[in-house]
C-alpha cells in the first residue's frame, strides 16, 4: 500500500491518462469525420472514389501504427517542416491525433460499410425511385441506418483507440501514460507489478464502460425486422 501511495504521490498518473482520453476523443472525432467521407466514396457511383477509398483503407488498415506515428514525427515534422504549434507539447500531441486519426479512420470506414450492408437494397432503391440523389440518399436514408447497424464495430473500433494512443509516445508525446509508465520503471525497478498494476487496471476502468455503453447502444438501436 505504501508503495502505491508513493507512485500517486510522486508522479501525476491521472494527468497521464487523461492526456490519453484526450488523445482518444480527438482521433475518434476526427477519425469518424474522415471515415463517413471514405465509407461514402466507397459505395459511390464514380470509379475514382471508389478505387481512392479502396486504396487507403488497405493501405492504412495493414501499416503498422508505430510506422506511422515516426512517419508523423520525422517525416512530417522532421522532413517537410509542417508542425502545428511552437510549442513542444501541443505540437507533438497533434502529430499523434493526427497519425491516430488517419489509422482508425480506415477502420472506422469498415465498420460503416458493415453496418451498410444491413441496410435492405430496397432502401436505396426507393431514394432512387423519390428522386434523392447520391449525395442526399447516403446522407438521408443509408449512413443513418449504417450507423444503427454498425454500433458494436464502431464501439471496438474506439476501444482499440484507446488503447493504441499508448503509442503516442513513438510520436514524442512524453505526457501519456505509456511514457509514464517507462519513466516509473526506471526509477522504481523494485516496483515493477505495482506499476504495472495501476496501469493495466487504468485501463480495465477506461474500457470496460466503453463497452457496456456500446452493447447497451447497440440493443437499443438494432433495427427490428
Amino acid at each position: 500500500m505504501n508503495v502505491l501511495i508513493n507512485l500517486f504521490s510522486n508522479y501525476n498518473i491521472v494527468g497521464a491518462f487523461v492526456v490519453n482520453i484526450e488523445l482518444t476523443l480527438w482521433s475518434a472525432l476526427f477519425s469518424l469525420i474522415l471515415g463517413v467521407l471514405l465509407v461514402t466514396m466507397r459505395i459511390s457511383p464514380v470509379s475514382s472514389l471508389r478505387a481512392f477509398a479502396s486504396g487507403y483503407v488497405e493501405l492504412f488498415k495493414n501499416m503498422p501504427l508505430t510506422i506511422i506515428m515516426v512517419f508523423m514525427v520525422l517525416g512530417v515534422f522532421g522532413q517537410l517542416k509542417f508542425q502545428f504549434s511552437n510549442n513542444f507539447d501541443t505540437n507533438f500531441f497533434w502529430l499523434a491525433t493526427a497519425g491516430l486519426s488517419l489509422y482508425t479512420a480506415a477502420f472506422v470506414c469498415e465498420s460503416l460499410r458493415s453496418g451498410i450492408n444491413t441496410v435492405p437494397l430496397g432502401q436505396s432503391e426507393a431514394a432512387r425511385s423519390l428522386g434523392l440523389n447520391f449525395v442526399q440518399s447516403a446522407s438521408q436514408i443509408i449512413l443513418p441506418q449504417a450507423f444503427r447497424g454498425a454500433v458494436a464495430p464502431l464501439g471496438n473500433t474506439f476501444i482499440a483507440l484507446l488503447k493504441n494512443s499508448t503509442v503516442a509516445a513513438a510520436a514524442s508525446v512524453a505526457t501519456e501514460s505509456s511514457s509514464l509508465m517507462s519513466t516509473m520503471i526506471e526509477d522504481n525497478a523494485n516496483a515493477i507489478i505495482a506499476i504495472f498494476l495501476i496501469f493495466a487496471f487504468g485501463y480495465v476502468i477506461l474500457i470496460i464502460p466503453i463497452g457496456l455503453l456500446t452493447t447497451w447502444l447497440s440493443n437499443k438501436l438494432a433495427v427490428r425486422r
